[in-house]
C-alpha cells in the first residue's frame, strides 16, 4: 500500500507521526540498548552516585529554553 503523505492536510500528518512514536515506544524491548548505550548510562549513573547532583527542575530548563527562542 503506497501513501502519499503529502496529499494528507499537515495536522493528519503529524497524527501518523505521534501514533507511530508512541506504538514504538510502547514496546520498549523491541529494540535492546547497544554495548555503547549501556555504557554510557553506567557512566552516568556512576558520576551520579558519586556527586550525588540531581541536577535541575526541568521547568527551569524549559523557561531557559523559552527565553531563547
Amino acid at each position: 500500500m503506497d501513501i502519499n503523505f503529502k496529499q494528507l492536510p499537515v495536522e493528519n500528518r503529524i497524527r501518523i507521526v505521534e501514533d507511530l512514536r508512541d506504538s514504538i515506544a510502547s514496546d520498549q524491548n523491541a529494540l535492546p540498548l547497544t554495548s555503547e548505550q549501556v555504557a554510557e548510562l553506567d557512566r552516568r549513573l556512576d558520576a551520579y552516585e558519586k556527586d550525588g547532583n540531581l541536577g535541575r527542575p526541568a521547568t527551569d530548563g524549559i523557561s531557559e529554553l523559552r527565553k531563547r527562542l
